[in-house]
């Protein structure tokens, strides 16, 4: 499945999908100080699409781009517009949307400034991270050698770029292992998260998930938390080691990318087929980005794919 479409959205203009393109010495190539967000769009059931979270979602970039003293020359209003153009102009309703922000060229070395700030949001046919399979019966995942950063290593409520970097290398290391996905610890030996998602543990009825500290603070998960705590769930947003996941019920994964994906083993320790938690959270969640659940509606874009 490609990541190809008729035209990006590039610094306020729509241009062809060929045309976008920067210069090889912009400086967030070099050294990776840029934001971006992923966010999805889902056939509504008058057959428009529906971005779920879109506010959300570009309130965190601005703020990453704020923690990042990247000055946009864009508000928040102007980004949401481009998102909704750029999937208007490529007649889609079911996609991924990939707003980023990055510095061009000009100056280069660690500490040049006043680099022009460039925005591009793309948007692209992108089925289940994990993959259908996942999704069904659950992933299996490994506990990485690589540690999450530190929570004063880096800016990690901001969604950037280089940070990424830690995540391919473990999920590069636990594809290689023969697992699908990687499971992080801190630099206390805490779980963390996933190299793309947040990370959920029930154990007799009662679920947990790190604290917002050293992980990215995921709409997905906030979203989780919500359908739990509406079903009466007791949610407790703690610390635990990779031991409690070894024993728990169930462990499922959450991100926009991930949505809600399951675990089956950890670290060759069975975890067992998702149970009646997991199913419960990915139906709602399905339901609610499909507009099927008031509370949960997306952002209606009013148009409908031709």
């Amino acid at each position: 499945m490609g990541i190809e479409s008729k035209y990006i959205w590039m610094d306020g203009k729509l241009v062809p999908f060929a045309d976008a393109k920067v210069h090889v010495l912009s400086h967030t190539l070099h050294y990776g100080l840029g934001v971006f967000e992923g966010i999805r769009s889902y056939p509504q059931p008058d057959g428009s699409g529906g971005v779920f979270k879109l506010d959300e979602h570009l309130r965190r970039l601005t703020d990453s781009a704020k923690m990042c003293r990247m000055d946009l020359p864009w508000t928040q209003a102007q980004l949401k517009e481009g998102c909704l153009e750029t999937l208007e102009a490529n007649g889609m309703a079911d996609c991924y949307i990939r707003p980023i922000i990055f510095f061009g060229m000009g100056k280069m070395g660690l500490g040049a400034r006043d680099n022009p700030v460039h925005c591009a949001i793309a948007v692209w046919d992108w089925g289940k991270y994990l993959g259908d399979e996942g999704i069904r019966n659950g992933i299996r995942v490994q506990t990485s050698t690589f540690t999450r950063h530190h929570v004063n290593s880096n800016l990690q409520r901001a969604k950037v770029i280089g940070h990424y970097v830690n995540s391919v290398l473990a999920r590069y290391e636990a594809i290689d292992n023969g697992f699908d996905e990687a499971i992080m610890l801190d630099g206390s030996g805490h779980v963390a998260e996933g190299t793309g998602e947040n990370l959920f543990a029930c154990r007799d009825g009662v679920v947990k998930t790190p604290p917002v500290v050293n992980i990215l603070g995921g709409i997905t998960r906030r979203t989780v938390i919500d359908i739990l705590r509406h079903d009466g769930v007791q949610v407790h947003e703690m610390q635990f080691g990779r031991d409690a996941l070894y024993v728990a019920d169930e462990v499922f994964l959450s991100g926009t990318a991930a949505e809600i994906t399951p675990v089956r083993e950890v670290d060759r320790r069975t975890v067992g087929t998702p149970g009646a938690i997991t199913r419960r959270v990915q139906q709602v969640y399905q339901d609610g980005v499909s507009g099927k659940i008031d509370w949960m509606k997306p952002y209606i874009t009013g148009f409908r794919p031709k």
